[in-house]
């Protein structure tokens, strides 16, 4: 029997000074990375301060391109014109050894499981990685160049820096596609429950996708992707006003985001019963989690995400 499961999903808190957890219990939460804006240490000590005040046993993080000095080979080229705020090599990564008693689990890029305390177990596959043509950045690969995601057939829930669908929740200010096709290849063939991701902050928001019957043999959103029956979730564009909205639509964006940020997460139930379940090998939701806004002041909106894993055998994680 599946185990009802609540996930918090956030992404590139950036050491933002005032930034709050939602007050409620979660079985797991998840930062899909980019816990500093420079990759100095009393950023990371921020963060972490922020992970330790989330109530769940089990806080899931990767890294994002921004904590460069998580990624050795890359903190090597720069460490000449380091400064002490940076430390030396591995002192960033003591600082979440330091904070696995209170639940935080740094994970490199490959498989990892875990039974939960709620009884369930989870398969998650991470990777910081992201592409892009500026290489002095941290995990990052030449765009156009592969990368592989060896995601397993059994993994529950991905979990990366950048988006996996070059075609949704990805696009940039600058009118760009900042999705990654060899990831979302890889996500394709396994047809996860979630894919949770940040990094394009206006990318943020949420898509049940359905999945066409036989996978295609060039992957592509609009190949693999079966758009009429899948489901929006939330947007940017569905919470902030736009120059085309009547005064009606504008009062109602406005008071439906006044009451989110109340609550301080946007909430969204995925299991049996729901009137968008996640079906494993049928739907996959796709969640952007990015905090950090291009709006000034405005934070963007955490995820809490209930989902059905399978109950676990054992106890404990590896």
């Amino acid at each position: 029997m599946d185990i009802k499961t609540r996930f918090l999903i956030l992404s590139d808190t950036h050491a933002e000074k005032g930034l709050t957890a939602p007050n409620l219990p979660v079985d797991v939460a998840i930062h899909c990375g980019d816990f500093t804006n420079e990759s100095k240490l009393h950023e990371f000590r921020t963060t972490l301060d922020l992970l330790r005040t989330i109530n769940a046993p089990l806080k899931i993080v990767i890294a994002g391109n921004h904590d460069f000095t998580l990624d050795t080979p890359m903190f090597a080229k720069k460490r000449a014109q380091a400064e002490a705020e940076y430390g030396d090599f591995g002192d960033a990564r003591q600082l979440f050894e330091d904070a696995r008693s209170d639940g935080v689990v740094f994970l490199d890029q490959g498989a990892h499981r875990f039974n939960l305390d709620n009884g369930a177990r989870l398969a998650v596959y991470a990777s910081p990685f992201t592409p892009s043509a500026d290489a002095d950045w941290g995990f990052q690969f030449k765009r156009g160049e592969h990368h592989d995601f060896a995601i397993d057939n059994d993994v529950d829930i991905v979990i990366t820096h950048g988006p996996p669908p070059k075609g949704f929740l990805d696009l940039t200010a600058s009118n760009q596609r900042g999705g990654c096709q060899h990831l979302f290849a890889a996500v394709a063939k396994a047809r996860l429950r979630l894919h949770c991701f940040g990094h394009i902050y206006e990318g943020w928001g949420a898509k049940l996708m359905a999945w066409h019957d036989t996978p295609s043999e060039f992957s592509s959103h609009f190949s693999d992707i079966n758009h009429g029956e899948s489901a929006l979730v939330d947007t940017l564009a569905a919470l902030r006003p736009r120059k085309w909205d009547t005064a009606q639509d504008i009062a109602e964006k406005e008071s439906r985001l006044t009451a989110l940020r109340a609550a301080g997460y946007r909430a969204t139930d995925h299991c049996s019963g729901s009137e968008f379940p996640v079906v494993p090998g049928r739907t996959t939701l796709f969640a952007n989690a990015a905090i950090e806004s291009t709006e000034e002041d405005q934070a963007q909106l955490p995820w809490v995400i209930d989902l059905e894993l399978p109950a676990a055998i054992h106890s404990g994680c590896e």
